[in-house]
């Protein structure tokens, strides 16, 4: 598994150097109408966030864009922005989505699981019996079975609805990433001091049998390791569901960066483009896996130091 997770750095490392290459590599040429299509700025539109949501004929190239409201309230002397974005559209699809299919799934009419119910429960009892369970323990495990299922359906969903054309992939937004790391942070802090205390979790943060004249250092070390956790998570998930995105694109755009021999290029590209998009869908459930199966970690290690 390690060697998987070292692979996908990997993979996000490439990914963001072929994004600094298309930074500085020379624009498309112009196209019949005399508009300049500009590659880089293309591929970057797709991962970035908006106030707009665009569909676009590729046939005919109409295309309609719906303007998303802007939402301001003002308190006291503040303007505060409530106005949603793409990905906030899309993470709220996903959030209907899971809630409306997990309602489906749970009005079994029979005792023997089967169609969607059966999907969902395979998914649940791995959650509970692999992660939460061997984690965490038997004994407190179902208590963050719900909070772990819960981030591994919105971001799995998440995920997969990036992969529909003119679709946007909300946790290619790291402001996106920080809330679902925040809410691990929190729900891992709260593990921690309901099962040793609040004094008993903060004086035991330093292991025992550390000589006292390493105290000054270990302390500042491993208050910074709780915050470390989740900013983890939060790279993970962001780095690897942006490099996706942009090899995928990347590739594509090779037809048009290689001018005269992009008809040459294009049935190489397209073929490569066609086998990211299928890794992409395995990447969209191992990035949920991932994610929840850190977060059950980290409450384990929180609930039992030791």
């Amino acid at each position: 598994m390690i060697a998987g997770v070292r692979s996908k750095t990997r993979i996000a490392a490439a990914a963001l150097l072929s994004a600094s290459f298309l930074a500085f590599a020379p624009s498309a040429q112009a196209s019949e109408d005399g508009h300049e299509a500009n590659v880089p700025e293309v591929v970057f539109a797709h991962v970035a966030d908006g106030n707009d949501i665009t569909f676009e004929n590729p046939i005919t190239g109409a295309a309609a864009t719906f303007v998303l409201p802007e939402w301001k309230v003002q308190i006291g002397g503040t303007e505060l922005d409530l106005s949603p974005t793409r990905h906030t559209v899309f993470l709220w699809l996903a959030a209907v989505l899971v809630v409306g299919g997990v309602s489906i799934a749970a009005r079994r009419r029979s005792l023997v699981p089967r169609g969607f119910y059966s999907v969902v429960e395979v998914f649940v009892k791995f959650i509970r019996e692999e992660l939460a369970q061997k984690n965490i323990g038997k004994a407190h495990a179902d208590h963050y079975v719900p909070f772990l299922a819960t981030i591994f359906f919105l971001i799995f969903t998440a995920n997969l609805l990036g992969l529909i054309p003119y679709f946007a992939t909300a946790t290619a937004n790291v402001n996106v990433t920080v809330g679902f790391a925040i809410c691990t942070f929190v729900v891992t802090m709260y593990a921690g001091m309901k099962e040793q205390g609040i004094a008993g979790f903060w004086l035991g943060i330093v292991p025992k049998g550390v000589p006292l004249w390493l105290y000054p250092i270990m302390v500042p070390v491993e208050i910074l390791g709780l915050f470390t956790k989740p900013f983890a998570l939060t790279v993970r998930l962001f780095a690897n569901m942006v490099a996706g995105h942009i090899v995928l694109f990347f590739l594509l755009a090779l037809i048009f960066l290689l001018q005269g021999a992009g008809a040459f290029v294009a049935p190489v590209s397209v073929a490569f483009a066609t086998g990211i998009f299928f890794l992409e869908l395995f990447v969209a459930l191992l990035q949920a896996y991932i994610f929840t199966m850190l977060s059950a970690l980290f409450i384990g290690m929180a609930s039992h130091p030791h």
